[in-house]
């Protein structure tokens, strides 16, 4: 079973991207954040014969999270529980149904933060304590759990081209990243860095500053695995070629393959 993240930074003007990348990597899910669009808005049509079933948390002009699968999706979690005050459309999860039973997939967009000082970075670390709650009651169930998206932190410093330009943003803080942590001390492994230890492995560039070209990246779209899906971890991949393409995502696509 091969699971994807792609931060598409806005579904209609990247849909033809998006069917190409689709018809050309063939995940059995693919993991959406950053659709910018209405349910109702989805460019469900262009994909009409591509076989994946989709379910959406969307919200007009930010966020919007979406899961596209080949396969059944059940058990649909619209939103993060915690709060039900928090609008935002930044979570979507649902079981998806393998030949040895399901896999729980979870579509994450988490916050931003910037800038620091605002508002923005507290609701960012309560988001995530947010998440950590609610994976620690996912873990419970002792399945296979994959948490896929733009988790907005870089890890470490050697998760960016230039760690000395990112100390005053808030995916780079002492608290974005010990939050990260705590996530992962659940028991989660983080499945690129388990598959990838080496430097210079990114997911975004930055428009601006010739990034892509200098090579000028972060990582911050990661793939999170219960113990059950690591056991099934086969390999992982990142889709650096999508960043060339005509009118790109910032973000590039994130993959893991599970046995089935």
């Amino acid at each position: 079973m091969k699971i994807a993240t792609w931060n598409i930074n806005g579904v209609r003007a990247r849909i033809e991207n998006l069917k190409a990348w689709l018809k050309n990597a063939e995940p059995d899910v693919a993991c959406l954040q950053e659709i910018k669009s209405v349910n109702e808005a989805f460019p469900a049509e262009a994909l009409d014969g591509s076989g994946y079933n989709i379910s959406l948390h969307g919200e007009k002009g930010f966020n919007g999270v979406a899961i596209l699968s080949k396969r059944p999706i059940e058990d649909v979690l619209i939103g993060l529980p915690g709060d039900d005050a928090d609008v935002q459309a930044r979570y979507i999860e649902a079981a998806i149904s393998g030949d040895n039973g399901i896999v729980r997939v979870a579509s994450i967009y988490l916050p931003n933060g910037n800038p620091l000082g605002s508002e923005k970075f507290p609701y960012k670390l309560s988001w995530m304590d947010r998440l950590i709650a609610h994976a620690r009651d996912r873990l419970s169930l002792e399945e296979p759990l994959v948490l896929a998206g733009d988790y907005n932190v870089i890890p470490t410093p050697r998760d960016a081209k230039h760690p000395e330009n990112w100390t005053d943003d808030a995916l780079f803080q002492p608290e974005s990243r010990a939050k990260l942590r705590e996530l992962e001390a659940l028991g989660l492994t983080e499945a690129v860095r388990a598959c990838h230890p080496e430097d210079e492995v990114f997911t975004f560039w930055d428009y601006q500053g010739g990034a892509w070209q200098k090579n000028n990246g972060i990582r911050i779209d990661h793939i999170l695995l219960s113990p059950q899906a690591t056991d099934r971890l086969v390999r992982v991949g990142i889709d650096k070629d999508v960043r060339a393409w005509e009118k790109p995502s910032d973000h590039v696509p994130v993959w893991v393959e599970l046995t089935d």
